[in-house]
């Protein structure tokens, strides 16, 4: 255990919908009675139903989160991802007190401070400078403690002009900014931070990110960070925990493999490698999409799944109804992540060999997949398109008619890095070698 900071055991929170306690006083009167008087236990945590919610229940009772079971290490950065209401900050409320579990018990080793929302532990009506002596006397700290700190916070939250400022006269930014700068230059031993800084601007993120490495590899704290931005998790975490509907479904040492599997859950892969049915009609005075797929050399319709090896096209059916020299059609690929790899239009070559519309009428576009270009994985193509510097028609990252396509097998040729490499795209260049006298 001397190397254990948190230790979670059989962790659940039940709640009941709509209401403080149980809502009634005939139950909470039974649960009083059955539990301090009779000493069992809560009679009303063998109801309930699992946290969906997209779906109409038929109790009131509902577990947050059932059963977790977790051990995180002195100086680890664990990563807590899942959809909203999956149970992520259900679990930090209960490791910072907010909120007490209904069943287990969480043991650790140190001081918590913890950033769940915006305006987390902050008297509004008390300046900023006095919220930071406030927070630091909760944590248990003394004043002269908090003094030499204070000038370090100020200066990291970048508020120094409003430091002497009512907290609420505060932007949502400037308060995030200020009380994550408590929680993290206060000396917490864990440190607790929901996705709250998502609310910061960028340069404050990256500012928040490196200072929680810091905190983490040089002064072997433990953080917990919940967010649902892969990169900022991937970048920063070194260890991560999946929750689904209030249960721990995945724990991998591989943050990779948790990622992976987590998006690749959320996103809905259609194996039907062309976009087209009678919903998603689409009509433009330039022209309209009939058909969007990929395919082999053969031009044999592939199920999505494709060998990292081999020859494909992109193949785009449309009906061209207005010719206009600025009208460009294409496609952009997006990885897991909705990084935009690339995009390519029938404009890209030399403008003679374009292909030609000469007049309206049904055209198909067809370019080959660059080969050997793309690390495995699971991509997003979309359709793009519009007239050049003028309008789209379709726009990027807009789910425009679009499918996914997966690709496997081997990226190089080599006998030595055959593996998936730690890079968006993984292209093989032609290597030349001479020697210098």
């Amino acid at each position: 255990m001397s190397d254990i900071a948190i230790k979670i055991e059989n962790l659940s929170k039940q709640y009941r919908l709509g209401v403080i306690g149980t809502g009634t006083l005939s139950h909470d009167l039974n649960r009083w009675w059955k539990m301090n008087i009779l000493g069992k236990e809560d009679p009303y945590l063998k109801i309930g139903e699992t946290n969906q919610r997209d779906m109409k229940g038929t109790s009131d009772y509902v577990w947050a989160l059932r059963d977790i079971n977790l051990e995180v290490k002195k100086g680890e950065v664990l990563g807590i991802i899942g959809k909203n209401g999956a149970g992520k900050s259900t679990l930090l409320k209960i490791l910072s007190r907010v909120t007490k579990p209904s069943t287990g018990k969480i043991t650790y080793k140190g001081r918590i401070a913890s950033l769940l929302e915006v305006g987390t532990g902050f008297h509004p009506e008390m300046t900023g400078r006095e919220n930071i002596y406030m927070n630091g006397t909760i944590m248990g700290m003394t004043r002269s403690e908090i003094s030499r700190k204070l000038d370090e916070i100020v200066d990291f939250a970048g508020i120094e002009r409003y430091i002497d400022t009512p907290v609420k006269r505060y932007s949502s930014g400037m308060t995030v900014r200020l009380g994550f700068a408590i929680a993290a230059h206060l000396e917490p031993e864990i440190l607790v931070v929901d996705e709250v800084l998502a609310v910061g601007d960028a340069e404050f993120q990256k500012k928040a990110i490196g200072k929680m490495q810091d905190v983490s590899k040089n002064e072997g704290r433990t953080v917990l960070f919940v967010s649902h931005n892969m990169g900022a998790i991937e970048s920063l975490c070194n260890s991560g925990v999946l929750l689904q509907e209030g249960k721990l479904i995945k724990n991998y040492d591989s943050l990779y493999k948790l990622i992976q599997f987590y998006l690749n859950d959320s996103i809905k892969f259609n194996n039907i490698n062309y976009w087209y049915n009678e919903e998603n009609k689409f009509d433009d005075e330039y022209f309209t999409p009939r058909r969007f797929f990929i395919s082999n050399s053969k031009i044999i319709e592939h199920d999505g799944v494709l060998s990292n090896n081999g020859d494909y096209f992109i193949i785009i059916e449309a009906e061209i109804k207005k010719i206009d020299n600025a009208l460009t059609i294409g496609y952009s690929v997006f990885d897991e992540k909705d990084n935009c790899i690339f995009w390519s239009y029938q404009t890209d070559s030399q403008e003679e060999d374009w292909p030609i519309i000469r007049q309206p009428g049904n055209y198909k576009f067809k370019t080959k997949f660059p080969k050997r270009l793309l690390n495995e994985g699971r991509y997003r193509v979309e359709l793009i398109g519009g007239l050049h510097n003028i309008k789209w028609i379709f726009e990027p990252q807009k789910l425009n008619p679009y499918f996914y396509v997966e690709i496997n097998g081997g990226l190089s040729d080599s006998i030595y890095y055959t593996q998936k490499r730690n890079s968006i795209i993984a292209p093989i260049f032609k290597w030349e070698i001479e020697t210098l006298k």
